[in-house]
């Protein structure tokens, strides 16, 4: 279902671009650029897997530190997002999994928190409605090795 832009007009516009392929560099005009590079070979720079978890992680983070200031609560929040990448019937798709940690703030609480900033961090919205993509709490973040093949 698509938002009415007129009565939701944009409060923020960026352009984020790629105009050489993946061995190349994506960048933001007049701002950030980053050099990319295949995650499968080892060359130096980042890749899409790496973007759209620094994605997730910022959006999330960023909504629950809204949540824990409007509760007059420290800003405590870390959120570390894990993504793989794996092969499918068409080629190859992303699993996410954003792991949550709200130290300080007892784990019914916390859950709430989580619950809620899933429900209005602009990234989690829109991964939300896929199967490949889970937010859950955590005591400790995974020990996530990096997969060679």
């Amino acid at each position: 279902m698509a938002i009415n832009r007129e009565k939701f007009p944009p409060l923020y516009r960026t352009v984020a671009a790629n105009d050489g392929g993946l061995e190349s560099h994506s960048y933001v005009p007049g701002g950030l650029d980053v050099l990319t590079s295949h995650p499968l070979n080892d060359q130096p720079g980042a890749n899409p897997e790496q973007f759209i978890g620094l994605a997730l992680s910022t959006c999330l983070n960023a909504t629950l530190e809204a949540i824990e200031e409007r509760r007059g609560l420290p800003h405590t929040s870390q959120v570390h997002t894990i993504v793989e990448m794996a092969r499918d019937t068409r080629g190859f798709q992303f699993y996410l999994t954003a792991e949550v940690k709200l130290p300080g703030v007892d784990r019914e609480a916390a859950a709430a928190m989580i619950d809620l900033a899933e429900r209005r961090c602009p990234v989690a919205k829109l991964l939300g409605s896929n199967d490949n993509v889970t937010v859950k709490q955590v005591t400790e973040f995974s020990d996530a090795p990096a997969v060679t093949s």
